[in-house]
C-alpha cells in the first residue's frame, strides 16, 4: 500500500533511532550499523532533542517511544495453526487422546498446507514485534516428518525476518507409538534443533522409558530438550525432579526446558520448594503460557533461581480457538494470572518475553546494548510497565537492523509520519 506523497519514507536500514525510550527509562539515540547496535547516546534533556533528523542519513525520530529488544515467543506450534484457513468450529473432546485424534482428522480435511498456515502465523508474529520463536512440530506415525519439512521451508523463507527454532514433538507419545523414537532420531538429522517429549507418566505410562529415549537422542545429537508436561500434583513434580537429575548427570545445564509444568501450581509449599531447588541446581527452565489449569508461581520460582519464560502455545488451532500471537498480550495474561501488579512485577512479566525467553532459547547477541543484534521493536508506550498493561501498538519492527514491520499490508501509523532522512522506502521482502 502506498503512502501519501507528503509522508516521508521510512529507511529500510536506519542508521539512528533518535529520541527512543530505553527499557530502563533513559532517553537515547540508538545507533545501528551492519545489523547491530553500535552505540546508545544518552539524551539528558528530552525537551531539547528536537524533532528534525539527525545529521547524516537514515535517521528516524521516535518521539520518545519505547524500544525493546525483539519479543521472543518461547513456545508455539506453527504446524498446528488454522490461520490462513477458513474459520473452524472448535472440536469438543473429553480426553487428551481424543483431542489428538480430532486434530489428526481436521488437519487432513482443512485443505490448506502446513507451510501456508505456518507462513500466515509467522507474518503475524513479525508484525507484532516477535523476532524469535521456538516452534514444536508434530512427529508421529501419521504425519511422520512432513510437518518438520514444511517448517524447515518456512524457517528458511523467514530467515531475514524471524528466527525459528524447531522442536521435534512426539504428540502421540514416544514409548507407546511404534516407530516414533526412530522418527525423532531422523528429525534431529533433518532440521529439528531440539527434541521434545509428552507426559512420560500420564501419556506413555513409562517415565524412564520415555526419558531414556529423549535424553539419549539429545546426547547423541548434541540437541536441547523441551518436554511438554501436563501431569499434575506430585506425579508431575516427581517427573520434574527426574528431569533435573538427568540434566545434571549429563552436564547439560541450561539446555533443558519443561513446558507448562502445571504441577508446580498445584502442590504444597514444601513440595514446591523441594522441586524448585532441584530445577534451579540443574538449570532446567520452565515455560508457561498462563491460562488453562494451574500456572507455575512465577515469582516464587524466580526467587529460587529457576528461569521462567513465556510462550503463546496454541494460536487459533484445534486445541483452542484463541490466540493472537501478541507476546505483550501474553505477558498481560501471565501478569493477571500471577497477580503481577507493581511496576517491578510488570517489568518481570516483560522479561519473560524478552531477556528470560532469549536466555532459555540460547540466543546469542540478544539485547539492547552495543554489539547486540539490531532485532528491535518500537512500541507506542512510555515505559515497560505500560507496554505490558496497555496493549499498545507496534510502531516499527527491525530484524538484523532492517525494517520488517509493521504488517506489510498496512500503512505506517501516524506516529511515524515524522521527519526522516536517507534510506530506501519501506519495502518488506517476501510474500504478500
Amino acid at each position: 500500500m502506498s503512502h501519501p506523497a507528503d509522508t516521508p519514507s521510512i529507511p529500510l536500514a536506519p542508521e539512528v533511532l533518535r529520541n527512543a525510550t530505553l527499557p530502563d527509562g533513559r532517553c537515547a539515540d540508538i545507533h545501528l550499523a551492519d545489523g547491530r547496535v553500535t552505540a546508545l547516546a544518552d539524551q539528558p534533556d528530552r525537551a531539547d532533542t528536537g524533532r528534525g533528523p539527525a545529521a547524516g542519513t537514515g535517521s528516524i525520530d521516535l518521539g520518545g517511544a519505547l524500544v525493546l529488544p525483539a519479543l521472543v515467543d518461547g513456545h508455539a506450534h506453527l504446524d498446528k495453526t488454522l490461520l490462513g484457513a477458513p474459520w473452524q468450529p472448535h472440536p469438543a473432546s473429553a480426553t487428551l487422546r481424543e483431542h489428538i485424534a480430532n486434530e489428526r482428522a481436521l488437519r487432513v480435511s482443512t485443505g490448506v498446507p502446513v507451510a501456508d498456515r505456518a507462513t500466515a502465523l509467522a507474518h503475524r508474529m513479525v508484525s507484532l514485534g516477535t523476532g524469535h520463536v521456538r516452534s514444536h512440530v508434530d512427529i508421529d506415525p501419521d504425519v511422520r516428518l512432513d510437518g518438520l519439512h514444511a517448517l524447515v521451508e518456512v524457517r528458511e523463507k523467514f530467515r531475514d525476518r524471524l528466527g525459528i527454532q524447531i522442536v521435534a514433538f512426539p504428540q502421540s507419545g514416544v514409548v507407546t507409538a511404534p516407530g516414533v523414537a526412530d522418527l525423532l532420531d531422523a528429525a534431529l538429522s533433518e532440521g529439528a534443533d531440539l527434541i521434545g517429549g509428552l507426559d512420560p507418566a500420564g501419556f506413555d505410562g513409562d517415565v524412564d522409558g520415555q526419558l531414556d529415549i529423549v535424553f539419549g537422542l539429545a546426547e547423541r545429537h548434541g540437541a536441547g530438550i523441551d518436554i511438554h508436561l501436563h501431569d499434575g500434583g506430585v506425579t508431575g513434580t516427581r517427573q520434574l525432579r527426574d528431569i533435573a537429575e538427568r540434566t545434571a548427570a549429563l552436564g547439560i545445564n541450561g539446555t533443558v526446558t519443561v513446558s507448562h509444568a502445571y504441577a508446580l501450581g498445584e502442590v504444597d509449599a514444601t513440595e514446591l520448594d523441594r522441586t524448585a531447588t532441584a530445577l534451579a541446581a540443574a538449570g532446567v527452565a520452565i515455560m508457561t503460557n498462563g491460562p488453562r489449569h494451574s500456572m507455575p508461581p512465577v515469582l516464587r520460582l524466580r526467587d529460587h533461581g529457576v528461569r521462567v519464560f513465556a510462550g503463546s502455545d496454541n494460536i487459533r488451532d484445534t486445541w483452542w480457538p484463541y490466540g493472537t500471537a501478541d507476546m505483550l498480550e501474553r505477558a498481560t495474561i501471565i501478569g493477571l494470572q500471577g497477580d503481577l501488579m507493581s511496576d517491578a512485577e510488570l517489568c518481570h512479566a516483560a522479561s519473560m518475553i524478552t531477556d528470560e525467553a532469549a536466555a532459555a532459547l540460547g540466543l546469542t547477541g540478544y539485547g539492547l546494548a552495543p554489539g547486540c543484534r539490531a532485532d528491535l521493536v518500537v512500541i507506542a508506550a512510555g515505559g515497560v510497565p505500560e507496554a505490558v498493561a496497555a496493549h499498545p501498538r507496534r510502531l516499527l519492527v527491525l530484524h538484523g537492523g532492517r525494517v520488517v514491520g509493521p504488517a506489510p499490508e498496512t500503512d505506517f501509523p501516524d506516529f511515524l509520519a515524522i521527519p526522516v532522512t536517507g534510506g530506501d522506502a519501506f519495502a518488506p521482502q517476501g510474500e504478500r
